[in-house]
C-alpha cells in the first residue's frame, strides 16, 4: 500500500524513506475476541498487514487456507521447523502453530506494520527473537462471557472447549508481560483503543526521526535560498557610478 507523500508522516512509507515496519503481537485466550478487533483495525487503519500463521489443526467452517491460516500436515510443519523457517512455534491446545520468519521480515523491511495474532507462548518467543516488538493483550471481561463466546462459535468439540477454557486462566496471567492491555467488553471501544495503540506507536520519536531530519533539512535549504535571494536583491539595489563611489557631483 502506498499513499501520497505529505509534509508530516505517520503513515508507513517504506525503508527507503527511513521507516521500518512495526511488529504488533496481539494475544488473548481463545474466545477473547482478538480476531474481531484485528479485522476492525485493518478496516480503519491504513498500512497494516497480517501474518498468516501456520497450523496443523483442521480448518473451521468458513476458514480459507492461506487467508485464515496456512493449514499444514504435521510432516510439512516439522520440515519447515527443521529448516528454521519459523520466527516462533508452539503447541497450543494440542495443535502446532507457527509464524513464518521470512514473510514477517520482508514485510517489515518494506515499511509495512505487521500484526501477529498468536498465543501467549508465541508472544513470549517473538519478544525474545525480535529487537523491537509492540505487544497487546486482549482481556475477556469475564469467564462467563468467554465460555459463551466459545460455545456460540460451535467450532470445537466439547473436550476441546473444556481444554481451551481450562487454559484460559494461565493465559490471562501472562498479561503482565505485555505492553498494552485492552478489555474487550465492548467491541467498538476496544477496537478504537487498538487503533489508538497503532497510531501512537507510529508517532514515537524514534520512529519519526527521519521525518524530523527531513523537515530540518528543508528548513536549512529554505533559509539558504532566502538568504541568497536577499543578497541578490541587495546587490541590484546598490547605487553605481560617481554617487556610489562617493565622488562630488555637479549640479546644473
Amino acid at each position: 500500500m502506498s499513499e501520497p507523500r505529505a509534509k508530516t508522516r505517520t503513515k508507513p512509507a517504506g525503508e527507503k524513506d527511513g521507516y521500518r515496519g512495526i511488529l504488533f503481537v496481539i494475544s488473548s485466550p481463545s474466545g477473547g475476541g482478538k480476531g474481531t478487533l484485528i479485522r476492525r483495525l485493518r478496516e480503519t487503519v491504513p498500512g497494516v498487514g497480517y501474518s498468516v500463521s501456520w497450523t496443523t489443526r483442521a480448518p473451521r467452517p468458513g476458514e480459507v487456507d492461506g487467508v485464515s491460516y496456512r493449514f499444514a500436515s504435521e510432516e510439512d510443519f516439522e520440515r519447515k521447523r527443521q529448516a528454521n523457517g519459523f520466527l516462533e512455534w508452539a503447541v497450543v491446545h494440542g495443535h502446532l502453530y507457527g509464524t513464518a520468519r521470512a514473510a514477517v521480515r520482508q514485510e517489515m523491511a518494506r515499511g509495512r506494520d505487521i500484526i501477529l495474532e498468536i498465543d501467549v507462548q508465541g508472544a513470549r518467543a517473538v519478544r525474545k527473537a525480535m529487537r523491537s516488538v509492540v505487544s497487546v493483550f486482549i482481556l475477556p471481561p469475564s469467564f462467563g462471557l468467554l465460555r459463551e463466546r466459545l460455545t456460540a462459535r460451535m467450532t470445537e468439540r466439547p473436550e476441546e472447549l473444556e481444554l481451551r477454557l481450562a487454559n484460559a486462566r494461565g493465559e490471562v496471567e501472562q498479561y503482565r508481560y505485555f505492553d498494552y492491555l485492552i478489555l474487550n467488553d465492548e467491541v467498538e471501544r476496544a477496537a478504537a483503543q487498538l487503533a489508538a495503540v497503532v497510531w501512537a506507536e507510529r508517532a514515537r520519536r524514534r520512529r519519526q526521526e527521519w521525518v524530523a531530519r527531513g523537515v530540518l533539512a528543508s528548513l536549512a535549504e529554505g533559509l539558504r535560498s532566502t538568504a541568497n535571494a536577499f543578497g541578490a536583491a541587495r546587490d541590484r539595489a546598490e547605487p553605481t557610478g560617481p554617487l556610489a563611489e562617493g565622488l562630488p557631483t555637479t549640479c546644473c
